[in-house]
């Protein structure tokens, strides 16, 4: 099983602040899944396939 990843520590590994992270992710830009308390689980793949991204440029 992949590991899941709260918006404060996915917002710390890329160096973004946890707002813009919530932004990506209700614009479509990061996948997650919404827990039922309404918080957000972030995979692991996204960090990868997003810093891919970045550095693809």
């Amino acid at each position: 099983m992949e590991r899941m990843l709260k918006i404060g520590d996915f917002a710390r590994i890329l160096n973004v602040d946890r707002h813009t992270v919530l932004l990506w992710i209700k614009q479509g830009r990061i996948k997650a899944i919404k827990l039922p308390s309404g918080r957000y689980r972030i995979p692991e793949s996204e960090v990868k396939r997003i810093l891919g991204e970045y550095y693809a440029r």
